[in-house]
């Protein structure tokens, strides 16, 4: 009997905001800029495109392909989503924690 399997999707596992931190904090710390998009993208799914969209400004079919890993969205559209989920981006030099 062949095993079955189905497509990771991680949206499941983000369901509290310290999961979702935790996440996006982990992409940006080495992600590429594709791997950041598309991990917005997948916050932005599992918190409701719907109200990202409204939130946005933009519509829910432009974040979908803004926020996917062949995307290249512009700087302003990254800064809407994060802004609009809840976050803000902030500066730490490389190698310095901010605990340090």
């Amino acid at each position: 009997m062949p095993l079955e399997t189905r497509e990771f999707d991680p949206t499941r596992y983000l369901t509290s905001d310290t999961a979702i931190e935790e996440y996006l904090a982990a992409t940006f710390e080495d992600g590429t800029s594709a791997e950041i998009a598309d991990a917005l993208g997948v916050v932005a799914r599992a918190r409701g495109m719907t109200d990202l969209a409204k939130d946005t400004g933009l519509s829910r079919q432009a974040l979908y392909k803004a926020l996917s890993k062949e995307a290249n969205p512009e700087f302003a559209t990254i800064l809407k989503v994060i802004e609009a989920l809840g976050y803000r981006l902030s500066v730490v030099r490389a190698g310095h924690d901010k605990a340090a």
